[in-house]
């Protein structure tokens, strides 16, 4: 069996097992965070304070749901595209897997692609220390909790929501897995014009993939050809990317991507969910360098 097959039969092991679990034994609280229990435990959070980087080691940073899979899927294509390197033979979320996983992470052959859902506060300090470079990736608020809730309705290694109105109350009290949005969002502000970070939003991405590999490239060092990075957005694309793993592991796609659109909250929100979720950016993001790339009044208005 390949490592890719070996892969996707844990993952498919991982979900089957989940459908059993009850649904008040599925999140585990560490540090006052909510967290899946099926991908996260004490012991492996315990063993991530120890790993160590890679001063030639990319990272992904992003809160659920604002285009993780669809970014590190960039990160991959780049990378192979620089270096002809193998596609990844692991699940590539730090903080997801047995304390094991940090042992064969160790052998994973230059550069290591990497992705975390975790907040600034809790990523492990010798990512600082090597200044390795940073991919953050945010995305409207609005969207982010559209998606966020379709994915716990149809992850099965998450609760279930009766209804969008009690989720979104969790959503805006930050009572979701990794926490408040808007919490993250304010620890990336303070480093958005760190050298070694570069923050990218989900809409630009949108809006003109070309040029977002190529800003991505040139962040990363690397030399790409315009005919490579137009071949990377070719195929990076959110539907080229969905029908990729879709042919790999259909399960894995239908549950982690969805529609990947802007503006699908306008399907789900409430006049007054929209001013709640407005006064709450009002009050934590306006006026941040990160509030103005996120463009609120064009997306979310």
């Amino acid at each position: 069996m390949s490592a890719k097959e070996q892969l996707t039969k844990e993952v498919k092991k991982l979900l089957d097992d989940s459908d059993m679990v009850p649904q008040d034994k599925k999140l585990i609280q560490l540090n006052g965070v909510l967290y899946p229990a099926a991908l996260c435990s004490e012991e492996n959070f315990k063993a991530l304070e120890s790993f160590e980087a890679r001063e030639d080691d990319l990272m992904l940073v992003s809160y659920p749901k604002c285009g993780t899979t669809w970014s590190l899927n960039l990160l991959n294509d780049m990378v192979q595209t620089v270096y002809n390197k193998d596609p990844p033979n692991m699940i590539q979320i730090l903080e997801f897997g047995a304390p094991n996983k940090y042992e064969k992470l160790n052998e994973e052959p230059s550069p290591r692609v990497l992705g975390t859902h975790l907040h600034y506060d809790n990523i492990p300090q010798s990512f600082f220390n090597k200044k390795i470079k940073l991919l953050v990736v945010f995305r409207n608020p609005k969207d982010t909790a559209v998606s966020f809730f379709h994915f716990y309705n149809k992850n099965p290694m998450l609760p279930n929501y009766s209804s969008w109105d009690t989720f979104f109350e969790d959503f805006i009290g930050g009572k979701v897995c990794w926490g408040s949005y808007f919490d993250h969002a304010l620890a990336w502000n303070k480093h958005i014009d760190d050298e070694d970070v570069l923050l990218m939003t989900f809409e630009e991405m949108k809006e003109d993939l070309e040029a977002a590999v190529k800003k991505l490239s040139k962040f990363c060092g690397f030399s790409m050809t315009d005919e490579q990075v137009q071949e990377v957005a070719k195929k990076g694309t959110f539907t080229a990317m969905k029908e990729k793993i879709s042919n790999i592991q259909k399960e894995f796609a239908d549950i982690f991507l969805r529609k990947g659109e802007v503006g699908d909250w306008k399907n789900h929100f409430s006049e007054a969910q929209s001013q709640e979720i407005d006064a709450k950016f009002e009050a934590c993001l306006a006026g941040t360098k990160l509030g103005e790339m996120l463009k609120y009044n064009v997306y979310c208005k």
